[in-house]
């Protein structure tokens, strides 16, 4: 295992999603991260078969939240040394990257993808009362 340590600042990617956050916590093969900002939202859909439609569930995929801590193996940690931004307005940033990058592909992923995204901007809208 590499020689992070409790407090240090690390990238972390989650399923399809990369965050900024802090290590918490060793495991075996792994950290346990505590979120602190959104690089890239995750993306929609099935992660076991990607950029697919005819599957039997369609995932409506959140970022995970502020301060929420999550097991990420050790080999998705990456050192980081850069500013933090305030998380709610990465997570706006990040959302409307995706949102615009699927707005610009016609594929029926992409068209899924958007639908779901909507499900997901109403619950950060509700959860955080923020507008996306």
């Amino acid at each position: 295992m590499s020689e992070f340590t409790i407090g240090t600042k690390v990238t972390a990617f989650y399923k399809t999603g990369k965050y900024i956050g802090e290590i918490t916590g060793t495991r075996p093969d792994g950290y346990v991260v505590r979120i602190l900002s959104v690089l890239k939202h995750p993306r929609q859909g099935d992660l076991h078969n990607p950029n697919q439609t005819d599957v039997p569930l369609f995932h409506e995929r959140k970022a995970l939240s502020f301060r929420e801590q999550a097991n990420i193996p050790e080999k998705m940690v990456k050192s980081y040394d850069g500013e933090v931004d305030d998380y709610y307005e990465s997570l706006r940033k990040s959302f409307q990257d995706l949102q615009q990058d699927l707005s610009n592909d016609t594929s029926e992923f992409a068209q899924k993808s958007l639908e779901a995204l909507t499900g997901v901007k109403r619950e950060y809208e509700l959860m955080y009362n923020i507008n996306l």
